[in-house]
């Protein structure tokens, strides 16, 4: 039966070669996050019990390895930054169809165009980057990490890239022919040339690009307002076999959203994310989206506490742009009430010097909700 093979390479020329040979053998690759402190690494390794490790100084082989299903292309662990890790398994022909779906929409060119991978391997959003290029025979050039002076060299007119919005504030996008940004909220007015992506590890990258579906992906609100989808690069199951699908092949998302005018798909946020005050409900993305456009707002976050008299109490966490003269609690509440409604005003103003983050610069808000009720002493 194929094997799973761990990659705990470097980004460059040794990871592509160990991905095509791995491939070329009727395996599939797992790769590491190299990041991961040694008890981490080896609970995502169990999670996903691969045969072997191949590292810069040799190939390991593990005892507790399980294999996986023929056509089957990549395992990608995921869950580790809420709970504990799991791998989603993506075949080959999922694989392949993102590349496509991904390709036909960006309207790239092997002959025109090329492909920089920068963001960890390790995440789909990194390791897609790497899959599509190799799959449509696209020119590559893969970083070993996120160096902003090697990103900003590599651009160019035909040059495409995927990023998210922390390294999009430090290379720019004017220089790139299209850049996929994903990983958390994007910033308000981007440029022409960035493509907001929605999807998950799930769904082998982004199957959403400025709201609108790619070529076989179908998107559905449920009655509770969640986010469902279907389509040909969906995983085909979770490493330990369970399947998260519905009996009609659809995928609920966890996400709450809607569909508007124009049918352009709007995320909302983690139903779980949702926050009830004074009886009412507020989505912590809509609020955050407002209070970005504070001139002196660089970074925002929007959490909760326990209240006595609202239940919950909203609190914006904020990365001030002048330390110095930060905005005020007054004008961001009257921001919001101008944007959305009273009661979507955060009651506490709270300053950070950065806020909790994955790898991908996606928000942490487990361990921002957690730092705040620890300040609060609810914890």
């Amino acid at each position: 039966m194929a094997e799973l093979v761990a990659l705990d390479l470097p980004g460059g020329a040794a990871f592509v070669r160990a991905v095509l040979e791995t491939w070329s053998a009727g395996n599939a690759v797992a790769p590491i996050d190299r990041r991961l402190a040694p008890a981490a690494r080896e609970r995502l390794l169990e999670a996903l019990a691969p045969s072997r490790t191949v590292t810069p100084t040799g190939t390991f082989t593990h005892s507790a390895g399980r294999p996986v299903q023929d056509g089957d292309a990549v395992v990608m662990a995921t869950g580790g930054s809420t709970g504990e890790p799991k791998g989603a398994v993506l075949t080959h022909e999922a694989v392949a169809a993102s590349a496509r779906a991904t390709s036909e929409r960006l309207g790239a060119d092997p002959r025109r165009h090329r492909w920089v991978a920068c963001l960890p391997l390790s995440h789909i959003g990194g390791f897609s980057v790497v899959s599509r290029a190799l799959l449509t025979g696209t020119p590559l050039d893969v970083h070993e990490g996120f160096d902003p002076a090697r990103v900003i060299g590599a651009a160019g007119p035909g040059t495409l890239v995927s990023l998210v919005p922390t390294a999009l504030s430090r290379v720019g996008a004017a220089d790139f022919y299209k850049v996929l940004l994903g990983g958390s909220a994007p910033p308000p007015d981007l440029p022409p040339n960035v493509v907001t992506t929605y999807g998950m590890t799930e769904t082998g990258s982004g199957v959403v690009y400025d709201g609108v579906p790619l070529a076989g992906v179908e998107v559905a609100i449920d009655r509770s307002g969640e986010i469902r989808l279907r389509g040909p690069m969906l995983l085909r199951a979770y490493r330990d076999d369970t399947v998260p699908f519905d009996g009609e092949g659809w995928l609920p998302t966890g996400d709450r959203g809607y569909l508007d005018e124009q049918g352009r798909l709007r995320v909302e946020g983690r139903l779980s994310d949702m926050v009830v005050t004074g009886g009412e409900n507020v989505w912590p993305l809509a609020v955050e989206r407002v209070l970005a456009e504070h001139p002196g707002v660089a970074e925002v976050a929007v959490s909760s506490c326990p209240d006595p008299e609202w239940g919950e109490r909203l609190v914006a966490c904020v990365v001030p742009l002048d330390e110095h003269h930060p905005p005020s609690l007054p004008e961001l509440r009257a921001l919001v009430k101008d944007h959305l409604a009273p009661f979507a005003a955060p009651r506490e103003l709270l300053f950070f010097s950065d806020l909790p983050k994955t790898p991908l610069g996606k928000l942490r808000r487990d361990e921002l909700r957690r730092r705040l009720l620890l300040r609060s002493g609810a914890a």
